[in-house]
């Protein structure tokens, strides 16, 4: 009798995602009751925004990926059920912004995501 091996996330379609500009590729790897926090300028530490489940998230996603700008994955270290990645991304005109999120796993999909984000002003 074999034990099953636990979904495993997949980096590759993490990769694709960001650098390919697909939100519904990202999408894919959140769990329908994931919950996502933002910290950055705006949203500060003690009040970060709060997207709560796969619509609210696809929204942020289908907005971020649909400007014209560059993505790029960094980083990315997978250990158990957390990881945590690193993406650079530049406007045309060299506006950059960096992202770091780390993640929480459930059954190879993210669950919790806290994203900490700075770009050029």
């Amino acid at each position: 009798m074999g034990t099953s091996p636990s979904p495993v996330f997949d980096l590759d379609t993490l990769r694709r995602g960001i650098e390919d500009h697909t939100a519904s590729t990202l999408l894919s790897l959140y769990a329908d009751d994931a919950e996502v926090r933002i910290v950055d300028r705006t949203a500060q530490p003690s009040h970060p925004k709060v997207l709560k489940g796969r619509e609210e998230i696809r929204a942020m996603l289908e907005d971020v990926y649909a400007r014209d700008m560059t993505h790029r994955l960094e980083q990315c270290v997978v250990q158990g059920d957390h990881a945590a990645y690193v993406e650079s991304c530049a406007y045309p005109d060299g506006v950059r912004v960096l992202a770091e999120s780390m993640i929480s796993l459930r059954d190879g999909r993210i669950a919790d995501q806290i994203m900490i984000q700075a770009w050029d002003e």
